[in-house]
């Protein structure tokens, strides 16, 4: 009963914290996030068989296979295991630690295009918006998950989120980059996320 009413909640927060950030921006869901809510609803609804059947045949698991040599070792392996067991807040663990990875991607990717002096300042303010919304599809899904782990980095990702939101809206040349300090930030909190709950070292690439 208490999983059941962890992701419950989970992803009630998710579907209303989409509007706090990145403006009144509402992320769209593409084929992972989409495979991810159709395998916490059936986990919810306790059909741990339609679960696994759409994790095995599904967007999400292809794209864990895809990242395997940035991800903790045997995240794959261990969702499986734990679907398979009807585990359900041992999946939510292994799904955080997953979203939390493409989340910290897109915000290495960022910062990486943003250091390019070539870009004009409404160029690097429009690129800087659109990594925070597809990094915002990712994390809003866990967010709860992180929280019910650990407060404090639930916090400190959103006021990350908050403060690069406001350094995306400025043009000005000589503010521009400040951008990359939450991005970065949100970098570092996020692996220090997936370090402490990863059951293994994490595999750098």
């Amino acid at each position: 009963m208490r999983a059941l009413v962890a992701l419950t909640l989970l992803l009630a927060v998710a579907a209303s914290a989409g509007a706090h950030h990145v403006g009144v921006y509402t992320p769209r869901d593409n084929e992972i996030t989409t495979n991810f809510k159709q395998i916490k609803f059936s986990l919810q609804a306790r059909k741990f068989d339609v679960a696994l059947r759409l994790f095995e045949q599904g967007a999400l698991r292809a794209a864990m296979r895809e990242k395997a040599g940035t991800l903790p070792a045997g995240l794959e392996a261990g969702t499986l295991a734990a679907l398979r067991s009807g585990d359900a807040l041992e999946v939510e663990r292994r799904l955080m630690i997953f979203f939390a990875a493409l989340t910290r991607e897109l915000a290495i990717e960022a910062d990486h295009r943003l250091a390019d002096p070539t870009l004009s300042p409404p160029a690097r303010a429009a690129t800087g918006q659109r990594f925070l919304e597809a990094m915002w599809r990712y994390y809003n899904l866990v967010d709860f998950a992180v929280s019910s782990r650990d407060s404090k980095t639930s916090t400190a990702v959103r006021l990350a989120f908050d403060e690069a939101e406001g350094d995306a809206k400025t043009t000005s040349a000589s503010e521009a980059d400040r951008l990359r300090r939450p991005l970065r930030r949100i970098a570092q909190i996020l692996s220090n996320l997936i370090d402490t709950s990863s059951p293994s070292p994490r595999r750098d690439s």
